[in-house]
Formats: structure tokens, sequence, C-alpha cells
């Protein structure tokens, strides 16, 4: 397993209630490590082991909570 650091672009992020929610939901995954949401820049930061959660599965769990995902950085793997 290798850890992964991912950067979500969320723009309709605007209150703690969608940090609240997103970080909750993400959080909940077997694998995640961390996850923040910045509500001014709009994004969720997540670390992740690979090996056990996947790139596709956070963001269904971020759109799952209401919340379109625009883009992603992804680094390492």
């Amino acid at each position: 397993m290798s850890e992964t650091h991912a950067v979500l672009n969320v723009p309709s992020v605007s209150c703690n209630h969608c940090k609240m929610a997103i970080e909750g939901a993400v959080g909940a995954l077997a694998g995640v490590r961390s996850v923040a949401v910045d509500v001014g820049a709009k994004s969720v930061t997540v670390d992740f082991e690979s090996g056990d959660v996947t790139l596709g599965t956070i963001e269904a769990a971020v759109q799952e909570e209401g919340y379109e995902v625009a883009g992603s950085h992804v680094f390492g793997s």
C-alpha cells in the first residue's frame, strides 16, 4: 500500500455545514487517513491508502452528500 495525497475542487462548498458533511462522509471511508475541507478555497484535501480506497470512491462520497467534484489533483500513488 502507498499513501496518496489528493486535492478535490468542490465549488459548491460554502459553509461550515458543508465542511462537516464532507469531512464526516469521507473520513468514514476505510483507508482515509485524513480529510480537511477548506471553505475559502472550495477544496477538499485527502490523504489515503490507495490500496484500501480509490479516488473514485472518495469523489462518490462527496457527491452523495450533494456536492459536485469539479476536478482533482493527485500526488503520489
